[in-house]
């Protein structure tokens, strides 16, 4: 009785032992590539870049963003200019809002670069309130007015399609720091 007892036991800890060495470690994660949608020339953000208020200062929020650009560069090195769009409302001088829409550009730009992209790959643009994609009579259409937009600019070194790479936008500064 003994024997049987010690040999069901010992079955049963050789099958936990077979068990737990055929699955896989949860402490592993298994990182899914991410998916990136292109759609009119534009790269879909997973959500939209959040800045405080009047400020060129990046929220936390924009983290996923952030780094789904970045992915999509890392992804896509064929893509050797990426356009970065600043827009704003109508709400406010038109000059204020050109300059924080240039800001907030180059606010994204060289938060790329500080996190590995090659600052030659990233151009910053800003359009004001030139290119509202909804009316700016209620607070929902402004907010989606006040946005950052990113733009396939060169494939492979071309401009794509002819355009300019600036886009007929207002470029907002150098991206690249002095020493490079």
């Amino acid at each position: 009785m003994m024997c049987k007892f010690l040999a069901s036991c010992f079955l049963f800890v050789t099958a936990i032992c077979l068990a737990s060495a055929a699955s896989p470690k949860t402490s592993l994660k298994t990182q899914e590539k991410p998916k990136f949608e292109i759609e009119g020339g534009r790269l879909k953000l997973p959500q939209p870049i959040a800045f405080a208020t009047d400020s060129d200062k990046l929220l936390p929020e924009s983290e996923p963003a952030l780094n789904h650009i970045k992915a999509f560069l890392e992804d896509k090195t064929y893509i050797t200019l990426l356009r970065i769009e600043g827009h704003s409302d109508q709400q406010g001088q038109a000059t204020v809002s050109q300059t924080l829409t240039e800001k907030r550009a180059l606010a994204v730009a060289r938060w790329l670069v500080a996190h590995g992209i090659d600052c030659k790959r990233l151009i910053a643009v800003g359009f004001g309130s030139t290119k509202p994609v909804a009316a700016n009579d209620s607070p929902a259409g402004r907010a989606q007015n006040r946005r950052i937009e990113i733009a396939m600019a060169e494939l492979r070194g071309k401009a794509i399609g002819g355009m300019p790479t600036d886009g007929g936008g207002k470029i907002a500064g150098p991206v690249c720091p002095e020493n490079k």
